[in-house]
């Protein structure tokens, strides 16, 4: 006899799936301390006897309270594939929960409502079975109020980490069985369902409302519209304020039946497909969407009504205005924030069946009939739970399931069940059963042609080959967030709005999956538990750390979907890139600096900004070049005029930075006739002491230094390591030696005055290398390096070594003292910027300390470089050090490990501060793209294999400095 966590039944003794509701009835928790009981493998015996039982918290994961350790994998199930069988050892958690009920509580019809369980249980009331659910992410009822007793009552639940339900979440996440959604014992329903069907007419202004309930002698009041509905009856409304994510208007309204009151939030709007393409209140829509996996770092996917709040606050801020719910139904009440925040949402049904790749999809439930049940309920209990919420506008079938004819099965019912929004599913290559053409980490000029309906055909069927031509595009998933970057969002962006047809994406993913456990100082992901099968920091993958700190990439994502875009300077021009929304919600801020310093400042008056409009306003300084002036920037910003729900008056929507015409006056240059002297073995000019037979720079104005020499290597971001093969550029930089290069030196000679010093970087084992020379002169009162670099030999590939045709970086590293821990640069800041992730980065004047330089990636890699970089001051605590500057610009990077401490880093607590601290001053580096899932670097990006030259200038700094700026720490 199969058991009930094998066979294909959703469950037993389950109510019928109905909304969720926040009612005036009787309510209990049952959140809180739980009993419990691990088992390595599923017991047979029912739960019995009061000995051995341990505690932990329910909502909760015992992986992470102490039992048996979580496991991460991106797309191998943990288990054999033998659908629907579960392994022999299936970690089993035995819970149970003593709870009082006054003599009066109203136990007759009483319903026991689970949230969430991982990912199969059995439940018993007082002894008695009640019942079984399978559907992890889904809500799941029982009556048990005839079991119920005054006083004691015990509710007892096992609960298998595996099941033939497993079979249907391989979700690209962590395994972490358990209870983890809440738990609450509530009185009988009397007002059983509710059903909103709030319709906005965009021509006329007006609303339709009817409002399916059972039972149907309820009454409907919404006292804002002075409306009193029966049940199904349908009312036009003249005049109604329309649901947006922009303005998410919500009407309070209430259910009444023999005594019960539910509440519920109406918002107006119609969701339609027209002339190909989704419109909401009558208007296209675009996506600046994110998606989104329930994560805390010490929780897992037990996460707290205040997190969800946090992290849509936190989108609002960063100009989100989509979530796709990936890849499973989220916690009832972030929809609730949804609504009441503001954002378009793609409710995502909890089926991945993704594993099955590994036998070619043999066996995929998604093509089985016998599937189809367990498959049609889970889509049921959400779109039933979910159908009152307007941020939900389109129900999205599964995610990675191949294809197969159960989504039609799917898809037939809830069109039938709720005709009013859109569906979608992108791995179905054939679209039958959606109403979007879509796919995952599109390259750029696939998505020109998409844009243009140009692409190639992929359907041999010409009748569904044409309906696929017809729908609008979007990407599912995209700019793959893992490690340092993505890159290459700005390109993308432009391309999506160029062409209708492309109605913007969801970045993959919000946020790091990072878990910290209890006593640890580092986050952990898959391997970290000796486990042999698992998709290592495949989860690490978000725009945010694990504890929430926005990531670099999150702040380059705000600045490249800004919803106002603002150019200049002639016309300076504000465009209102919203669909419903004006401008009058923003003031315009402006401000002049010169060399990074405010010089003036003031307020724009922007005339009235209808959506989708622009205007131009007065240039509020003079454009012409002022020649007494140094290096001028204008930066214009765009700030909310008053508090919102989720920002601040003050918080920055969008600003925009350009130069403005100067003439600085050109200082003469003194100096550059000094003599070498040579000293004890040593070459003495210019403030630099070298080396007289390496040419080795030893001291600069007095201070110990090491290098600087040639440095074209950076420690792999996770997008140069890519998917490793033909899809990682670091596989490309390993092969041509570029990570275990040799310095010769050839020469040290003097030439007009110029200390050159020439030599070859190469690998081992390698014909190819670069040929290098410094050249070192006295500036004034600074020392020049300029430093040219000629490739030679077979960086275009042979039939031994493989073509390599780019470099990690360009430039020079050196090692000043550990007391050099301060550093102030005038350039791209206040954070980290790469040649395709730089448009968060403006132009200014900046400081913090070394230790703030960095970002703290999960897993350590290339980070930190600051951008177009003028000049930078490297100073001790008495502000005594260096000062370097470039011609015109340099990258800075600033760190107490070397590069190679943080190429063999796995975890942060890896990289322990040296005696030193080290500095890049690049050329360039290469850009980052978005290859751990997704295309590399693009061309215009790449740090190509080419002679360069270029120069740095090095200064003495005493501390006395500018005008004194604000500290901005990355």
């Amino acid at each position: 006899m199969t058991s009930y966590f094998e066979d294909l039944v959703p469950g037993t003794g389950m109510r019928t799936p109905r909304a969720w509701l926040r009612s005036s009835r009787p309510k209990l928790s049952l959140n809180g301390r739980w009993q419990f009981k691990f088992w390595p493998e599923a017991p047979v015996d029912p739960i019995a006897g009061d000995d051995g039982w341990d505690e932990l918290e329910v909502p909760g994961h015992w992986v992470l309270q102490g039992y048996d350790r979580p496991r991460y994998t991106n797309t191998a199930f943990p288990f054999p594939i033998d659908p629907p069988r579960a392994p022999d050892a299936n970690p089993t958690g035995d819970h149970r929960r003593w709870f009082d009920l006054p003599d009066d509580w109203p136990r007759d019809g009483a319903v026991l409502r689970f949230e969430g369980v991982d990912s199969c249980f059995k439940v018993w009331v007082n002894g008695v079975e009640i019942g079984t659910a399978k559907g992890s992410r889904l809500p799941s009822e029982f009556e048990v109020g005839s079991l119920l007793r005054p006083g004691r009552n015990l509710i007892a639940v096992r609960v298998h980490q595996w099941s033939s339900g497993s079979y249907l979440e391989d979700q690209d996440m962590w395994w972490l069985p358990g209870i983890f959604r809440d738990v609450t014992l509530l009185a009988r329903p009397l007002v059983e369902d509710v059903f909103v069907h709030a319709d906005y007419d965009h021509v006329t202004g007006g609303g339709t409302l009817r409002v399916d309930v059972d039972p149907s002698y309820a009454r409907i009041l919404v006292p804002e519209l002075g409306l009193e509905l029966a049940p199904g009856e349908t009312v036009s409304i003249p005049s109604v304020e329309p649901w947006s994510a922009e303005i998410p208007r919500l009407y309070d309204a209430h259910v009444e039946a023999g005594g019960e009151t539910v509440e519920v939030r109406i918002g107006f709007r119609t969701v339609a497909m027209v002339d190909g393409l989704l419109t909401v209140n009558g208007r296209p829509l675009f996506f600046r969407g994110v998606n989104r996996h329930e994560h805390d770092p010490r929780r897992g996917r037990a996460v707290s009504v205040e997190t969800m709040r946090q992290d849509l606050v936190l989108m609002k801020q960063h100009n989100l205005n989509a979530v796709r719910t990936a890849h499973y139904p989220p916690h009832p009440a972030f929809l609730d924030l949804c609504d009441e925040l503001g954002l378009w949402v793609i409710d995502e049904c909890d089926i991945e069946t993704h594993g099955f790749i590994y036998p070619d999809w043999r066996g995929n439930p998604a093509d089985d009939p016998d599937w189809a049940p367990m498959m049609l309920d889970r889509m049921r209990r959400m779109v039933e739970r979910d159908k009152n919420h307007p941020s939900v506008i389109i129900w999205s079938l599964a995610n990675e399931s191949h294809r197969g004819r159960n989504f039609g099965v799917l898809a037939e019912w809830t069109r039938e069940r709720d005709p009013g929004r859109a569906l979608f599913y992108e791995r179905d290559r054939s679209y039958e059963f959606s109403d979007f053409y879509s796919l995952m980490y599109t390259p750029l000029d696939e998505l020109e042609r998409i844009g243009t309906r140009t692409e190639d055909v992929s359907i041999d069927d010409p009748a569904l080959e044409a309906r696929r031509r017809g729908l609008p595009f979007v990407l599912a998933e995209y700019a793959h967030a893992m490690g340092n970057g993505p890159g290459g969002l700005t390109d993308y962006q432009r391309v999506m709005e160029r062409y209708p047809r492309l109605q913007g994406g969801f970045v993959w993913e919000w946020i790091d999956h990072g878990l910290l456990l209890p006593g640890a100082t580092d986050y952990v992901y898959g391997g970290d538990f000796g486990e042999r099968v698992h998709g290592a920091n495949f989860c690490i993958d978000g725009l945010m750390l694990p504890d929430r700190t926005p990531s670099p990439g999150l702040l380059e994502l705000k600045k490249v979907i800004e919803p106002v875009r603002i150019t200049g300077p002639e016309p300076l021009t504000i465009h209102n890139l919203q669909t419903f929304a004006t401008l009058d919600h923003l003031d315009f801020l402006w401000v002049e600096e010169v060399d990074g310093v405010e010089v003036a400042a003031g307020r724009l008056e922007v005339p009235a900004v209808e959506a989708g409009a622009a205007v131009e306003v007065g240039m509020p300084v003079q454009v012409e070049a002022r020649p007494d002036l140094g290096e001028r920037w204008m930066t214009v910003r765009a700030v909310l005029a008053k508090d919102e729900p989720w920002a601040a008056a003050g918080h920055e929507v969008a600003w925009t930075q350009f130069p403005l015409p100067s003439a600085p006056a050109e200082e003469p240059v003194k100096g550059g006739d000094e003599r070498l002297r040579p000293v004890d073995g040593k070459v003495v000019f210019g403030g630099g002491e070298f080396d007289a037979r390496s040419g080795r720079l030893v001291r600069l104005f007095g201070v110990p230094v090491k290098g600087p020499r040639l440095d074209l290597w950076r420690a792999p971001t996770d997008n140069d390591n890519g998917q490793g093969g033909n899809n990682s550029v670091a596989v490309e930089w390993r092969a041509a030696g570029l990570d275990r290069l040799e310095h010769r030196v050839d020469e040290v000679v003097v030439e007009d005055q110029e200390l050159v010093v020439r030599g070859r970087v190469a690998p081992n084992g390698l014909g190819l290398g670069v040929r290098v020379s410094y050249r070192w002169r006295a500036l004034g009162d600074g020392l020049q390096l300029t430093v040219d670099v000629v490739p030679e030999g077979e960086w275009e590939g042979s039939a031994i070594t493989p073509r390599c045709g780019s470099w990690p970086r360009l430039g020079v590293r050196m090692a000043l003292p550990a007391s050099f821990g301060k550093v102030r640069w005038f350039g791209g800041g206040p954070g980290e910027a790469y040649a395709d992730s730089r448009e968060a980065a403006r132009v200014g004047r900046y400081e913090c300390t070394v230790d703030e330089f960095q970002t703290p990636y999960v897993v350590p890699q290339e980070n930190g470089s600051r951008i177009d970089v003028r000049w930078a001051e490297l100073t001790d605590a008495d502000g005594n050090g260096l000062r370097v500057e470039g011609a015109p610009y340099f990258q800075l990077t600033a760190r107490r490990w070397t590069t190679e401490d943080l190429e063999r880093a796995r975890h942060r607590s890896d990289l322990t501060p040296r005696e030193h601290v080290f500095v890049n001053l690049d050329l360039a580096q290469n850009g980052l793209g978005s290859a751990s899932c997704g295309p590399a670097a693009t061309a215009q990006h790449t740090l190509e294999v080419a002679e360069r030259t270029f120069t740095l200038t090095f200064r003495e700094f005493g501390g006395q400095g500018d005008a004194a700026v604000p500290s901005s720490a990355p």
